[in-house]
């Protein structure tokens, strides 16, 4: 059974502007994309623009109703997805796994971080060739970049999450009798868990950004096939509308992530 809760007036004000202003914002964004699109339809429609380079709304729609015809659309999807998705996963776990060892060793830590940091920094397109060779030219090796780029990144966010826990509460679990395993389970990764969904939605981005790039490289389907394909026979309406799946595909990543998020400050916010 649930607890009633009365709230005061004042209460009750503070949360209806809150929604209006919520509201507010969000049909301010919506205004702002309907306006973009109905400037830039109107624009190529008169001319101002050339379509040839900057393509049209319309233009993009009927592109990809030609590859929802052609049975192309959810299948070059499902390629770049697969790709993002999977190397999302894999850098997100393996670089959480390789967190947790470096907190446990802190002399593991000191011999390995100048290799973290030079690989933070590297390139990872420029390991591309060498990545093609070792893994082949096909979907492993865009994988392979896919986590490269990923996880270098969610290794130094957690690892700095882990170091930044409350010292004190460390120490007054060791004076208690806890190991490193229950300080670890206890309080580290759920002190940490906030910092790991920030770090899940900086890899959506990244983990996207690599899939592209791996396919820019080495591929023969995906979005980013399409994109390479559309701008080499100049055809820039196929060029735009990959671009905008790939937006919209990564927004929708995005967005469960940052539910996520909700979920997760809701929990604890009930703690």
């Amino acid at each position: 059974m649930k607890r009633q809760v009365n709230y005061s007036k004042e209460h009750l004000r503070y949360l209806a502007r809150h929604k209006r202003h919520s509201a507010l914002i969000l049909c301010s964004q919506l205004g702002i994309l309907v306006l973009f699109i109905a400037l830039w339809e109107l624009f190529a429609y008169l001319g101002i623009i050339n379509t040839m380079i900057l393509s049209s709304p319309s233009r993009i729609l009927t592109t990809i109703g030609d590859l929802y015809q052609s049975g192309d659309l959810f299948y070059h999807i499902g390629i770049t997805l697969y790709e993002t998705v999977l190397g999302f996963a894999i850098a997100t776990i393996l670089g959480c796994l390789i967190a947790i060892l470096l907190w446990w060793s802190e002399t593991l830590r000191k011999i390995l971080d100048p290799y973290i940091v030079v690989l933070n920094s590297l390139p990872k397109i420029a390991l591309g060739p060498v990545i093609i060779i070792w893994f082949g030219a096909g979907m492993q090796s865009i994988i392979v970049i896919c986590v490269l780029i990923t996880v270098i990144i969610t290794i130094i966010s957690m690892l700095n999450a882990f170091r930044e826990c409350d010292k004190d509460k460390i120490l007054l679990m060791r004076s208690m009798g806890a190991n490193k395993f229950q300080i670890l389970t206890k309080l580290i990764l759920p002190a940490s868990l906030p910092q790991f969904v920030s770090v899940l939605k900086i890899s959506v981005g990244m983990s996207w950004v690599g899939s592209i790039m791996g396919e820019y490289l080495v591929s023969s389907a995906g979005l980013g096939y399409l994109i390479v394909y559309g701008s080499q026979v100049f055809k820039l309406d196929l060029v735009m509308a990959s671009t905008i799946l790939l937006c919209l595909l990564a927004s929708v990543m995005y967005f469960l992530v940052a539910l996520l998020e909700k979920y997760v400050n809701k929990k604890r916010g009930r703690l």
